[in-house]
């Protein structure tokens, strides 16, 4: 039930972190209900038939002679363990007597190391998830708006040539432009490289350095550098393929497109920001017909019907289709490219009047060229602009944090113009926010059930003891592997939560056991002995998973790893230091606070049995 508790925030993800990881949710309850079911038919079974009695009574003259000495006095002859075992239960033999001694001591070493822990957290960097390593790279080369095809291939293939350049590249492929009615259409101007990597040579950081430095030497285009699947999480996060897109929203264009410049210098010397660039957008000539409404009703004429003229005129209109076989062509009536492109023609252009009679375009409009911004694009019904930019060599969270800071203080934006963060940092901050809000909810669900058990809310918080404990080894775990928090390394001590519960289960329960059923009295001599007697199955639970884990934990690098390994080695960390440091303050701390709980819980089993 406590697994089933802590793994319900993964099965409210939104987006991306939701596909990655609802399944590892399902796989990890859909096994502990498999394994429980086997634990309650099967395995009880098994033993009947493979233990056999001679061993089974062994056991129990064991148990018999034990209630009559002492545990200390216990001869290696008599026990039923291996050397190692009992070597082991020597130590913590040894460790009992010291921590039960110094009770106080123990208890707040582990408060200050649980303060540590948790203190150390918010100085991690933060990543939505892993960087991954694909083994590839795409880059995008995009030249100003209007660069014809064959201008652009040219860029392209000197792009594909500084690339060529870097001993780990081994080859690339390029796509210049899109046809039109492509998913993702593209413009002559824009150019995609899929760049393959030889095995081995450098790390990921220094390759990607050299592309960047071999590359500058293209003047008056931008470059993008990602991987093939992260720039489509990028582009499905934002729309923008790179991970931080910061949005500019306002009225006019020309505003928008100055704080677009100012906020892209700004960011540029943020150490960590790469591939920095504002939304492609240049101004071009365009032919503007602005209609005089006084004039057009002079000649009895509706301004409406005249646009609509000039728009089927000049821009075309769709008015039938060709088939030929399989395919169909649009057949479109407009006026000729010459007449289009001539101002003076289009000035002459005769309009039909109310009477018959012809009036020259020019007497009911004013007809001129204007320079204007190629493209206006659009977000919840406002104008928009996009600066979007990369991260090397830092984590995410830290240098958006950097960027954030900066924008504030040097961008004074206008009233009516605003700023909005988008693409993986927005998406870590709000997975973070809901798999926080929603743990709460389990933290308070695990203790429910285990008060429903244990009917002492005082027993229920000393095996919950066991995940703060689970959290030194997890910080410790982090710090050792980079210092980043991803939504990964969330998911990570979520599955641990549950594991380390049990650990204190498995304890305390015992306890209790000893009190109720085998006429132990509480005391430190209760406590050491069933500590020693759940010493083993801790160990072998805890040695279990971590054997489990370690193949995990190998090659952090290695591709397909990215998302499990940090899971992984959260839970590793933190089943070492909960499973160490269970053996010592689960015991201190029961003896602290255990009496007055343990009273409880045989008082109302005792009523219960009435």
């Amino acid at each position: 039930i406590i697994v089933v508790l802590v793994f319900i925030p993964l099965f409210y993800l939104q987006g991306i972190e939701g596909r990655i990881f609802a399944p590892l949710g399902i796989a990890y309850i859909t096994s502990i209900i498999a394994s429980l079911v086997v634990s309650l038919t099967v395995t009880p079974v098994l033993c009947s038939y493979l233990l056999g009695k001679k061993n089974h009574l062994k056991h129990i003259n064991l148990a018999f002679w034990r209630k009559k000495k002492s545990i200390e006095s216990v001869d290696a002859a008599h026990e039923p363990d291996s050397g190692l075992v009992r070597w082991l239960k020597k130590q913590d033999l040894k460790l009992l007597h010291w921590g039960l001694k110094r009770t106080r001591l123990v208890a707040g070493t582990a408060i200050v190391l649980i303060i540590i822990a948790i203190s150390m957290v918010p100085f991690f960097g933060t990543e939505f998830l892993p960087p991954f390593n694909e083994g590839s790279f795409t880059i995008n080369v995009v030249a100003p708006a209007g660069t014809s095809l064959p201008e652009s291939n040219k860029l392209g293939t000197i792009a594909e040539k500084q690339i060529l350049k870097v001993p780990e590249v081994a080859l690339t492929s390029r796509r210049t432009g899109r046809a039109e009615l492509d998913e993702h259409a593209e413009p002559p101007s824009y150019s995609e490289i899929d760049v393959a990597l030889k095995p081995g040579g450098r790390k990921r950081t220094e390759v990607l350095e050299d592309i960047r430095n071999n590359l500058s030497v293209l003047k008056g285009v931008t470059v993008n550098i990602g991987q093939p699947i992260s720039h489509r999480l990028d582009h499905l996060l934002s729309g923008v393929r790179a991970q931080v897109a910061v949005k500019i929203f306002g009225n006019d264009l020309l505003t928008l497109r100055t704080n677009a410049e100012q906020l892209k210098s700004v960011i540029s010397v943020i150490p960590g920001v790469v591939d920095v660039q504002v939304e492609n957008q240049v101004m071009v000539p365009q032919l503007m017909i602005k209609l005089d409404r006084l004039a057009v009703q002079r000649y009895g004429l509706q301004v409406g019907k005249v646009a609509d003229e000039l728009e089927v005129f000049y821009n075309g209109k769709v008015v039938s289709q060709i088939l030929d076989g399989q395919k169909s062509f649009d057949i479109v009536l407009r006026t000729d490219d010459s007449t289009r492109s001539n101002l003076e023609a289009i000035r002459n252009t005769q309009i039909a009047a109310s009477d018959g009679s012809l009036i020259p375009l020019r007497e009911i409009a004013i007809i001129e060229l204007e320079n204007n911004i190629n493209a206006v694009n659009h977000e919840n019904t406002q104008r928009r602009i996009v600066v979007s930019a990369n991260v090397q060599g830092r984590d995410l969270g830290s240098t958006v944090n950097d960027m954030q800071v900066a924008v504030k203080k040097d961008l004074p934006l206008q009233e009516g113009y605003y700023l909005q963060w988008d693409g993986q940092f927005e998406s870590q901050q709000s997975a973070t926010k809901l798999i926080t809000i929603l743990s709460i909810f389990s933290v308070a669900g695990i203790f429910l059930v285990l008060f429903s058990h244990f009917k002492s809310s005082r027993i229920a918080l000393q095996i919950m003891l066991n995940i703060p404990l689970a959290l030194i080894g997890s910080v410790i775990a982090v710090m050792f592997t980079g210092g980043v928090f991803s939504i990964a390394t969330m998911v990570g001590f979520i599955t641990l939560t549950g594991i380390a519960s049990r650990n204190g289960i498995m304890m305390i329960s015992h306890y209790i056991h000893l009190v109720q059923h085998e006429g132990e009295v509480f005391g430190d001599k209760m406590i050491i002995r069933g500590s020693l007697e759940r010493m083993v199955p801790v160990l072998m639970t805890a040695l279990v998973a971590a054997f489990a884990l370690i193949p995990l934990t190998m090659d952090a690098s290695a591709p397909g790893k990215e998302i499990l390994y940090p899971v992984a080695t959260v839970i590793l960390g933190g089943l070492i230091s909960s499973t160490l440091l269970d053996m010592i303050v689960t015991p201190v701390v029961f003896k602290l606070f255990g009496e007055k709980a343990l009273k409880t819980y045989l008082d109302a089993q005792q009523q219960k049995d009435m």
